[in-house]
């Protein structure tokens, strides 16, 4: 049986630098997210990032049919827990990152985020991590573009 490029996926790092900021009004926070990674050349790190948006725009992964399906929310929400990672999809800088809101009465939803949600205010760390950035690839078990160990 061949091994499973997907499994088990792991490498060690080193810590690079760290950058920190505000989060632009006004700005997509997926597209901002990438282009600070794309600014500072970092192709594998890990992000978070935290405070308010106008519009939220996440997805959830029905993987039965492999498909998003997005949520969007258009009104003021807190960002009460934003995370993701950077590494190399088609050789360009690629940020993937998840998101979690909440609305005035604490209701909280979120998910894979997507383009369009639109930032009130904010702040952000990106750790860069030295080393061998992951490429990703299509995984056809799940139709999602995963990590991989190049074969």
């Amino acid at each position: 049986m061949a091994a499973d490029r997907f499994a088990d996926v792991q490498r060690v790092f080193q810590p690079g630098r760290v950058i920190a900021g505000n989060l632009r009004r006004g700005a997509d926070l997926l597209e901002f997210l990438t282009e600070t990674a794309r600014r500072h050349q970092v192709r594998a790190g890990a992000y978070n990032f935290f405070g308010a948006v106008t519009e939220a725009r996440v997805a959830f992964y029905d993987v039965s049919r492999k498909v998003y399906e997005e949520i969007v929310r258009a009104e003021n929400l807190e960002i009460v827990s934003g995370m993701g990672n950077v590494s190399l999809r088609d050789g360009e800088i690629f940020v993937h990152a998840h998101a979690a809101f909440s609305d005035r009465q604490g209701n909280m939803f979120g998910g894979h985020l997507n383009p369009g949600t639109v930032v009130l205010a904010g702040e952000f760390v990106l750790w860069e991590l030295v080393g061998e950035p992951f490429q990703r690839d299509l995984d056809p078990v799940t139709g999602l573009r995963l990590w991989h160990i190049s074969s």
